[in-house]
């Protein structure tokens, strides 16, 4: 969600929002650890979703309890993304589908990082995720959960879960190229 100019943004680090943002970088080792070295899958998808619904609470606090903030606003999708570039690195050993997500994330954050920095020069002002992001957050979180909570997924059934998630993170980055493209004309 982006915000007007005009509306305040805190300057405060230790928020309930921010704190849960940094318990979900802290929990990447973790699962890194249950999946690589313990192979615990279902320890490891327990860490995946304890990490997923933390994203989803720290969104709705900090929108409910007025508690966004300017860090808020560049950490979380910090640790959405990282969180789900590393598992995608983790499940690439085991399932080639997933070098198709792992290329898009990579080629759609690193247009955002790139996009919303300049941006954030130009204006002072940080933009959240959208709609499209958001959506295309939950199903490659729900991609990485089926893979490593199914060990032994059919490859067919995999390919088209990989093509599904993959076409809307390509349909996303399309979205925000055109969004961030329009927003750099603007200024």
């Amino acid at each position: 969600m982006n915000t007007p100019p005009s509306e305040n943004i805190s300057r405060k680090i230790w928020t309930i929002p921010n704190v849960l943002s940094f318990f979900r970088l802290a929990l990447i080792p973790v699962f890194v650890w249950l999946y690589v070295w313990e192979k615990n899958y279902p320890a490891t998808v327990v860490v995946l979703v304890v990490s997923s619904l933390s994203d989803l609470a720290d969104g709705f606090i900090a929108r409910r309890f007025h508690m966004i903030t300017a860090l808020g606003k560049a950490l979380d999708p910090i640790a959405d993304k990282l969180t789900q570039g590393i598992m995608l690195i983790c499940l690439v050993s085991r399932f080639s589908t997933m070098w198709l997500p792992l290329i898009l994330l990579a080629v759609k954050e690193s247009f955002a990082l790139i996009s919303r920095t300049v941006l954030f020069r130009r204006s002072g002002q940080i933009y959240g995720a959208v709609w499209h992001g958001k959506i295309s957050t939950v199903l490659l979180d729900a991609l990485l959960i089926l893979h490593v909570l199914w060990y032994q997924i059919p490859l067919s059934v995999s390919r088209a879960c990989s093509w599904v998630c993959s076409a809307f993170m390509l349909l996303s980055f399309l979205l925000y190229a055109k969004e961030l493209a329009g927003r750099l004309r603007e200024k």
